[in-house]
């Protein structure tokens, strides 16, 4: 199942990096006239879970600027399992509209 008004990035391109990779996800959006974006976990550069890189910041920033939903889907439990502040975002941001880290399609489409 999936939305004609969302954006789901295929799991095999080329790693999302930084804010310059949100911005032309953005035009993409804009482009194809989506109101929501779902990202894999496959297609976010690793440091994306290490919040003291700055990438997710980047990245999800650049999507809450422009009032775009952002959906990260896969399994991150590895990365949760070493982080306690990326738990705590997850705790935090999958209560609100904007940016959430969700394990399944299925939840997302829930959201929406």
């Amino acid at each position: 199942m999936t939305h004609p008004d969302v954006l789901y990035l295929a799991p095999d391109g080329p790693l999302l990096a930084g804010e310059s990779d949100a911005v032309d996800i953005i035009g993409d959006v804009w482009g194809r006239g989506a109101r929501a974006v779902v990202v894999p976990v496959s297609r976010l550069d690793p440091a994306f879970f290490a919040l003291s890189s700055g990438i997710a910041g980047a990245i999800v920033g650049k999507f809450v600027s422009y009032r775009i939903p952002l959906a990260v889907v896969g399994d991150i439990s590895a990365h949760l399992a070493r982080s306690e502040p990326l738990r705590a975002l997850r705790r935090e941001t999958n209560q609100g509209k904007e940016f959430w880290l969700l394990d399944t399609l299925d939840e997302f489409h829930a959201r929406m």
